[in-house]
């Protein structure tokens, strides 16, 4: 998972790092909000363990909304997120650090340690979500080229010919850029290396657009015991179908009655 950075301008919780543990987030005296440290005055807290960044709201609070959704309990974030509490807007931002180089990232935001994704897998996979390479997958058990090149794996004319190099480096998948004027955005942001996590969603340019998957044990999971969760997207379970009547009983019962009827016929 991407370390992410809350950014909330004119606020103390502007470039300020989630890292691992509770963040409490309470009114602040001159109005607007504040990080307090006494949880049970907090109106939300930003949880992070890991199965990933939680949002969790406090008992009666009303008026928490995520991405435009309001959540009364618990909702799970990531990066591209934005948050509103009591109409203050915080945006969640992915600070990456950098392959091999300083990572430009908000200022004063401390990085935090990435958990690693284990050994090289098969089922790691990159997997097209727009453009002529919708649907395809493509394994991560070697690096791999993205570009126009001829020899790229996957292969776009309208990019550099080395555009970005996905690999599993140190148990972790690894974004790097290539090309100096590649424009490439990894959940919303810019970025020129990243270290990735299932459900990370990657745009070359408008057009192409990759998302990482991976098997079910890597992705983030509600906590244990909590079968509160609210979900993103609320979804209607289909009524069962009506089992029919039975007609056999009446059938039968005039049957019976037609027998009857042509016994006591036939005794005349």
């Amino acid at each position: 998972m991407n370390a992410i950075a809350l950014r909330a301008p004119g606020t103390e919780l502007d470039d300020l790092p989630l890292c691992q543990g509770r963040l409490a987030v309470g009114r602040a005296l001159a109005g607007g909000i504040c990080v307090v440290d006494d949880a049970a005055t907090a109106r939300v807290c930003f949880c992070v363990d890991r199965r990933g960044t939680w949002l969790l709201v406090a008992e009666g609070v009303r008026g928490v909304h995520v991405n435009g959704r309001p959540v009364q309990r618990k909702a799970l974030l990531r990066a591209g997120d934005t948050v509103y509490v009591d109409g203050v807007e915080i945006d969640l931002v992915g600070s990456v650090p950098h392959v091999g180089a300083a990572q430009a990232a908000p200022s004063g935001v401390a990085a935090c340690a990435a958990p690693t994704m284990g050994h090289p897998d098969p089922r790691v996979l990159l997997r097209g979500t727009s453009g002529p390479h919708h649907g395809r997958s493509l394994t991560l058990e070697r690096p791999r080229i993205i570009g126009s090149d001829a020899g790229a794996d996957v292969r776009v004319g309208d990019l550099a010919p080395r555009h970005v190099r996905l690999a599993m480096e140190g148990g972790q998948a690894v974004l790097r850029v290539l090309a100096p004027e590649a424009d490439v955005l990894v959940n919303g942001e810019p970025r020129r290396s990243a270290i990735l996590q299932p459900g990370d969603q990657l745009a070359l340019d408008a057009h192409h657009r990759f998302v990482l998957e991976a098997p079910t044990a890597l992705l983030g999971v509600k906590p244990d015991g909590d079968d509160q969760l609210e979900p993103l997207v609320p979804r209607e379970e289909p009524s069962p179908p009506a089992a029919p009547k039975l007609r056999m009983p009446w059938l039968l019962l005039a049957a019976l009655l037609l027998a009857a009827i042509l016994s006591a016929l036939l005794l005349l």
